[in-house]
């Protein structure tokens, strides 16, 4: 079916966190949201039928597994990424974030070192500074505005006993998809010196053009017995609401550990709607996607173009993956604070700045693509305008 993402849906009811904490976050509400990373659009019809099923049944008690689930998210990951993940090594979580978090937690020993490249998404700091273990940066090296990872100065880090690395593939903002050889070089590095690698791979999905996401455990035995992967349908199919992801484990005793860790939390089962969600999503979504991502990609596309004719000083990213834009905005010769204030105060604007993702940030914002084009168009003017205030006072 053809499916219509240009209709501006009203999220004033929906109970949304991208709108309804707007005045918490920012201290004022008349700004365009494009901050948190879910999209304004309705997800895939066989999903909603999946969900308005299972609603219909009327009784929403605790939940049972069946075995199509996991081999729903195996048959996804070899149709569309090519690698045979084996379904026994999976498990539910809420959430890529709270997994991450678990694993820092009861994987490592307060003072361990973990090794994140910034800029990255911000709560990768927080899941390793709350546990009251040791940060190490390897920040990507910016060539020309496309960002690399820094191979010299991560041995550096890794050398000194660095015990996980927490990588962000497609990374989040920078919109890297990895190359195969990036990927070998880093797996090679972090086997040489003894560092299990932590996959977050929640944009796998969203990616464009020529680029592919390569599954960094796929690569080789030697790098899938070296990594445990983080992924979830919530940015694909846009059911972040439904607090449903999946820990592949490189064998059963990472496995039966981290099982542990939710059996003692309590959050082993899916919540109703998720179980029959996740499932009808990888199944029957793929049409969906094909058209949203083609959708978010001609975004880009609309953003660098309005960018470059209308406000030079802008400098967005074309995004490899993920939906999230990388905004230079250097060029308006702003601090951090001002550059918020300007982005608040005069455009209007509610964005992530970029010194949420790394202190070196300064002078960047994240702008969230993945909604119609009439919100880009509305965002992009107020941004217009606010410069053209700004330089008709200089």
């Amino acid at each position: 079916m053809k499916y219509d993402f240009d209709t501006v849906i009203d999220r004033t009811n929906n109970f949304a966190a991208k709108y309804d904490e707007i005045g918490l976050k920012f201290g004022r509400e008349d700004l365009v949201p494009l901050w948190v990373a879910d999209m304004d659009f309705r997800t895939a019809e066989p999903i909603i039928e999946a969900i308005r099923q299972r609603a219909e049944q009327g009784i929403f008690g605790y939940t049972s597994r069946p075995k199509s689930y996991f081999a729903a998210v195996s048959e996804w990951l070899s149709r569309r990424h090519g690698w045979s993940a084996d379904p026994s090594l999976m498990l539910h979580s809420p959430g890529v974030v709270p997994s991450l978090s678990m694993m820092i937690q009861h994987f490592t020993e307060p003072g361990d070192k973990i090794i994140i490249q910034s800029p990255v998404y911000y709560p990768f700091f927080d899941v390793v500074r709350s546990h009251g273990r040791q940060l190490l940066e390897n920040p990507l090296k910016n060539v020309n505005g496309r960002y690399e990872m820094d191979y010299d100065h991560l041995a550096e880090l890794a050398a000194q006993g660095a015990k996980y690395l927490l990588l962000c593939s497609p990374h989040n903002p920078v919109g890297r998809v990895w190359h195969k050889d990036e990927l070998v070089r880093l797996g090679q590095l972090c086997l040489r010196h003894g560092v299990t690698v932590i996959a977050d791979e929640i944009h796998s999905d969203l990616v464009y053009s020529a680029h592919k996401h390569i599954p960094f455990a796929s690569i080789s035995e030697e790098f899938r017995q070296n990594t445990i992967t983080c992924i979830a349908p919530s940015k694909t199919f846009n059911l972040a609401g439904l607090q449903a992801s999946i820990v592949i484990f490189p064998n059963r005793e990472y496995k039966a550990r981290f099982d542990a860790i939710l059996g003692n939390l309590d959050i082993r089962r899916n919540n109703c709607f998720s179980l029959v969600a996740v499932e009808a999503a990888y199944r029957q979504g793929e049409e969906w996607l094909e058209q949203v991502n083609a959708y978010i990609k001609d975004n880009f596309a609309y953003i660098g173009d309005f960018c470059r004719t209308h406000i030079p000083e802008i400098k967005p990213n074309e995004p490899e993956g993920t939906y999230l834009v990388w905004l230079d905005c250097r060029e308006l010769g702003l601090n951090r604070t001002e550059l918020h204030d300007f982005m608040l105060n005069e455009a209007k604007l509610a964005l992530d700045d970029g010194f949420w993702f790394s202190e070196q940030a300064d002078g960047y914002m994240r702008l969230n693509a993945a909604c119609p084009r009439s919100i880009l168009t509305k965002a992009l003017t107020q941004l217009k305008q606010a410069i053209a205030a700004r330089r008709d006072k200089d």
